[in-house]
C-alpha cells in the first residue's frame, strides 16, 4: 500500500473516531450542568438548560484527531508490513 493511501486512510479514520467519540458522555463525577463529551480529550460541551449554546474546545477537537490519526496510522502500518511478511 503506497504511503500516500495510508496517511489518508488514517487521516479519515481520525476524524471519525474523533467524531464518534463526542457521543460519548465522559462528565466528571460530581459536575452538574454542563455534560463533556469526547475521548481521551473531552471537545464538546453542552450546557444542560434550554437554549444553551454548544461550545466546542478546538484545541482539544485537534488534539483528539491527532491522537486518533496517530492510532490508526500504527495500525494502517502494522497491518501492511503483516501482509509484506505473509506474502513471502
Amino acid at each position: 500500500m503506497k504511503m500516500k493511501l495510508m496517511v489518508l486512510l488514517s487521516v479519515v479514520a481520525g476524524l471519525v473516531i474523533t467524531l464518534i467519540t463526542g457521543l460519548i458522555d465522559v462528565t466528571p463525577m460530581g459536575l452538574v450542568g454542563a455534560t463533556w463529551h469526547g475521548w481521551p480529550l473531552s471537545w464538546f460541551y453542552v450546557i444542560v438548560y434550554p437554549g444553551s449554546p454548544i461550545s466546542v474546545n478546538w484545541l482539544n477537537l485537534i488534539g483528539d484527531i491527532i491522537v486518533w490519526f496517530v492510532i490508526a496510522l500504527a495500525v494502517v502500518l502494522v497491518i501492511s508490513k503483516f501482509k509484506k511478511t505473509s506474502k513471502t
